[in-house]
């Protein structure tokens, strides 16, 4: 048998290499977890054995994934949300849930388990569909924010449900008495936090914040989640309950992103623990038993969850369409159906060879719904004709704007960052059309008279559509690195020459967009910085004209497109420039110089701290690479880039040689 230690060096190496090559396959990290379990647990393995210590593992990820979705909930975000939100999210929760348990209860299992397996049955992977959802760049399209919507009121909805599960297993038989007292429980909790516990909280967390310690910092959170998570469970609600809600109070306070950073690892480490608790679950032997009932059962269910979810968007008044790519997204178990079953075994309300079945069915969906999600838009406009057309009409009217367009600027992303783009490119007399995934934000910017076309500007009949071919640069105004690079995949792969002006939130994307085929790539905190030592130095007193220099300086170093530029006689005695700055200087190579005949590489452009930048010949339009095999003829002319001493001492060497 193992020992402590060697347990858990086998668990973390075990995990490490598994969440290693989930990643590298693009799967879900909490599969790799699951698969942990499983290999390791006592159905297998049996290295990690079935006792009580194992089971607090689930006991303790439960509380910490209860606490992370109490952080994400924002009232206003739910306001915003409501119709989707209580409408379509409320029916879609309530239908499956029913009909499962009438199924359940039609097959002979008791009203418990029912319950359990339906409320498992209902709910879908926040973690999977988000994610894929951001990297497709469609969390703020119609179906992303269709899906969000329903997922968030599950994620209301498993609160009511986790406060049921212990009710099915009291020994009184008035199972109503006792939901309306744990309603009241939680009303009377409710109001006691957010009518004292708010200021209480922020009062504390100042106390702490003022310590500048990360440590104290981390432990007090630790601390207050699981003081509510013990009170909670005191009055006879759950663990859950609590971290929910000391998550969902710090949420209201000032610290609440503060709390997020600090938190995240650890968070992510317990959950990882709570999926191999989940993988210790699973009985391979009955999963082989019983794979073509599981197997049946897993389809049946993916069939029905999408066509319930598709039928009530279309009574919600959204596109047949659009209610496909949603039921296509949800059509899965998620992680807190997984929470749902290992609290139902906990009560000892579901067991053995059903438990061992449900569970499959989930755990395979969810691994299904990493396949399927990405191919949503597919099967969306095959099944449906109409949304064919209709995503048909949105190219044709994308074409329509753009077909009187020369020279334009397309627009990747209407956020900010486009909106102030635009308007600069409309001072200059610029042409320009963007595109956007949010459709509240394109018909707002289309009212007010923009050039603003809803679509997905990582599919190429949307950039031929904004004439491509035609533009003079395209600008990814993009927030999400992720989905600029699929943008520029798809540009450099049909465009690979046209310039791509690339927005990222730091410089640590720079070398990854600039390879992927980006021309240049503005970091938004390197200019956020910029601004902020601009106005600080003019407030300690600089003179304008030299921060205005050092600014300048540090752009030059930074971008490769600000490098250098031809001076004009306006700009002589502007006491901006002055002869620290880099500009560019051209130099027609004639008859009697000492230049004609050299090949480039035997030029000392090192020996006056010039370089090379273009090379145009005579009747040539196009400039041509200056490679250091081309030997330098009569009639070209070459642009170096230096400071202005250096380009007077070297225009004079090019013609003499000294």
């Amino acid at each position: 048998m193992f020992e402590s230690i060697q347990l858990i060096i086998l668990l973390l190496v075990s995990s490490v290499l598994m969440v290693a090559l989930f990643r590298y396959l693009r799967l879900p990290p909490m599969i790799a977890y699951f698969v942990v379990g499983l290999i390791l647990g006592p159905y297998a393995l049996g290295v990690l054995p079935d006792s009580e210590s194992s089971r607090h593992f689930v006991e303790f990820g439960i509380v910490f994934l209860m606490f992370t979705i109490g952080l994400e909930f924002s009232l206003p975000k739910l306001n915003s949300m409501r119709h989707i939100l209580f409408g379509l999210g409320g029916a879609q929760v309530a239908i499956t849930l029913a009909t499962t348990m009438v199924f359940s209860t039609f097959l002979g299992l008791n009203l418990a388990a029912a319950f359990i397996i339906g409320s498992a049955l209902t709910m879908s992977s926040t973690a999977i569909v988000s994610k894929i959802l951001m990297e497709r760049i469609d969390l703020n399209s119609r179906h992303g924010q269709l899906s969000i919507g329903i997922l968030l009121f599950q994620d209301i909805a498993v609160i009511l449900i986790l406060i049921l599960i212990p009710v099915f297993n009291s020994q009184v038989v008035d199972l109503y008495s006792l939901l309306w007292i744990s309603l009241f429980k939680i009303i009377v909790l409710l109001f006691i936090l957010f009518r004292i516990g708010q200021p209480v909280m922020n009062f504390w967390f100042g106390i702490v914040a003022k310590q500048k310690s990360r440590e104290l910092f981390v432990l007090n959170v630790l601390m207050i989640t699981l003081i509510f998570a013990y009170v909670t469970k005191l009055t006879g609600l759950s663990y859950a309950l609590g971290a929910f809600l000391a998550g969902m109070l710090i949420s209201e306070t000032r610290y609440r992103y503060q709390v997020e950073s600090d938190i995240a690892s650890f968070r992510d480490i317990l959950l990882g623990l709570f999926f191999i608790s989940i993988g210790m679950m699973l009985n391979i032997e009955v999963f082989i038993e019983y794979f073509s009932t599981i197997f049946l059962l897993f389809f049946i269910y993916t069939i029905f969850k999408a066509t319930v979810i598709t039928y009530l968007a279309t009574l919600f008044k959204y596109e047949l369409g659009v209610g496909i790519r949603a039921g296509v997204i949800l059509g899965q178990a998620g992680e807190f159906s997984l929470v749902i079953l290992a609290l139902g075994q906990e009560q000892n309300l579901i067991s053995g060879e059903l438990l061992q079945i449900i569970l499959s069915v989930c755990l395979l969906s969810m691994l299904f719904a990493s396949l399927i999600i990405p191919f949503n838009g597919r099967i969306a406009r095959h099944i449906s004709k109409e949304y064919s057309k209709n995503s048909e009409r949105l190219v044709k009217k994308i074409e329509a704007s753009s077909e009187d367009f020369s020279d334009h600027v397309i627009i990747c992303g209407y956020g900010r960052g486009g909106q102030y783009l635009g308007r600069f490119l409309k001072e200059e007399n610029i042409s320009f059309i963007a595109i956007d995934m949010d459709l509240n934000r394109v018909n707002d910017a289309a009212n007010a008279g923009e050039k603003v076309m809803y679509g997905d500007a990582s599919r190429r009949v949307v950039l031929r559509a904004a004439g491509i071919e035609r533009a003079k640069a395209l600008v990814i105004a993009y927030s999400d690195d992720r989905s600029s690079l699929k943008v520029l995949n798809v540009i450099r792969e049909i465009y690979p020459e046209l310039p791509v002006v690339v927005r990222t939130r730091d410089e640590s994307s720079i070398e990854q967009l600039q390879d992927a085929g980006a021309t240049d790539v503005v970091p938004e905190v390197l200019e956020s910085s910029l601004m902020l030592a601009s106005h600080a130095l003019v407030i300690l007193n600089v003179p304008l004209g030299r921060v205005i220099k050092k600014i300048r300086a540090f752009r030059n170093e930074r971008y490769k497109i600000f490098r250098g530029y031809f001076m004009g006689s306006s700009e002589a005695n502007d006491d901006l420039q002055g002869q620290d700055q880099l500009q560019l200087h051209s130099i027609e190579i004639k008859e009697n110089y000492y230049l004609l005949g050299k090949q480039i590489h035997k030029i000392l452009f090192d020996k006056f701290n010039v370089e090379i930048q273009h090379l145009r010949r005579p009747n040539m339009l196009e400039d041509i690479e200056p490679r250091p095999d081309i030997k330098v003829s009569k009639g070209d002319v070459i642009v170096i880039l230096g400071l202005p001493r250096d380009l007077i001492e070297f225009e004079k060497f090019s013609i003499t040689g000294e």
